[in-house]
């Protein structure tokens, strides 16, 4: 019911904000300032509290039309109760923050710029005055308010744009990944589950006409059940197992569709790995690539690849806002657990001048197999 007659988005950023404004406006006009004709008050402080109800619900013209006479009796205000009433233009300048067009903030401003010149020229006798008042450091302020909200409701629109195309893209690599398998399934056991139905069936007809041909017949769809579980089998590990190489070509193709550009720089031959910890590594390369996406803003992501006495390492770096840091959640913990697991180590450098920097240790197969015995 509350949020009925209150956005709901803004709720818990504006409301306190606004109850606290409106209160402190009423306490200065009907109290502190009670010499002046109660109507007349009246006439000029409701209206307004309707400007400013109408300004949080549109985003449109209707906010630069309250925006504006919102000024104009804010100057009424001011100079019939108090020039401190001026002070309520902040509310009215983080509104058109909020606008949904720039042309909207703009005019707006515009109007918060005639607000003081015209409240200077009628209490100084000067359009100039308010250039040599404490109210112009206010009025910047102002204006400065409108460009910073409008800054960040945009930041926060990309950001929920950037959200959904990543959830996109999961939809995508979910699919895929399932069109594979029913691939994989199509091409394997497809062919081999229609012999065994075949030959069953053959069997069945031979069971009493010639039974040594039904017999011969049972030995090879034993032998093709066989060859069908083995399938099956590989099939398991082949879903298990995945690729650093193809790892990289889909985190590749996945950078480019979030804007970002991928190099790859192999400094050695590419060291053979056991399936276990290409596969440890390829999801951790994964993760760190996820983390790229979406929280470093970078523009650019390059993987290294080098080998160190008794490692293979992997460096994931970006030249983003360096936000991640080690134990800070974003996935590090699943990363930090999957190189334990192999006895490996990872290390995190970031900062906002040189972004990222991600260094998984994988062991070679010397050390796991010394480890092992």
């Amino acid at each position: 019911m509350f949020k009925k007659w209150y956005p709901a988005d803004q709720i818990e950023k504006y409301f306190l904000i606004d109850v606290f404004a409106i209160m402190l406006l009423i306490y200065q006009v009907f109290i502190v300032h009670g010499t002046v004709n109660l109507v007349m008050k009246l006439m000029l402080v409701l209206p307004l509290l309707v400007f400013h109800y109408v300004g949080l619900w549109y985003r449109d013209w209707r906010l630069l039309t309250v925006s504006l006479a919102g000024c104009s009796l804010l100057v009424a205000l001011g100079i019939y109760v108090t020039s401190a009433i001026l002070m309520y233009g902040f509310i009215f300048a983080d509104l058109l923050g909020r606008a949904n067009r720039k042309a909207t903030m703009i005019t707006g401003m515009g109007g918060i710029i005639a607000m003081f010149i015209l409240f200077g020229w009628i209490d100084q006798g000067s359009p100039l005055a308010v250039f040599s008042t404490v109210y112009f450091p206010i009025m910047i302020a102002q204006l400065a308010t409108p460009i910073v909200v409008y800054t960040r409701e945009s930041a926060n629109v990309l950001k929920e744009k950037l959200d959904i195309a990543n959830a996109q893209l999961e939809r995508y690599i979910q699919e895929e990944e399932r069109n594979r398998i029913a691939r994989d399934l199509h091409d394997t056991l497809g062919q081999t589950l229609t012999m065994i139905k075949l030959k069953s069936e053959l069997t069945m007809r031979l069971v009493e006409k010639n039974p040594e041909k039904a017999k011969h017949e049972l030995h090879d769809i034993l032998n093709t059940s066989r060859h069908a579980l083995k399938q099956v089998r590989e099939l398991v590990t082949d879903m298990k197992f995945v690729s650093l190489q193809k790892e990289m070509q889909l985190s590749k193709d996945i950078l480019q569709k979030a804007g970002i550009d991928l190099v790859v720089k192999d400094e050695g031959a590419m060291t053979p790995l056991s399936n276990s910890a290409e596969t440890v590594a390829a999801l951790s390369v994964r993760e760190a690539i996820t983390n790229v996406i979406k929280h470093s803003e970078a523009n650019q992501c390059t993987i290294t690849l080098y080998i160190e006495p008794e490692y293979y390492c992997i460096q994931v770096s970006d030249n983003g806002n360096g936000s991640l840091r080690y134990g800070e959640g974003n996935g590090l913990q699943s990363m930090r657990e999957r190189m334990a697991m192999m006895q490996g180590d990872m290390h995190i450098t970031a900062s906002p001048d040189n972004g990222t920097k991600i260094t998984f240790k994988v062991p070679l197969t010397s050390r796991r197999e010394g480890a092992a015995r």
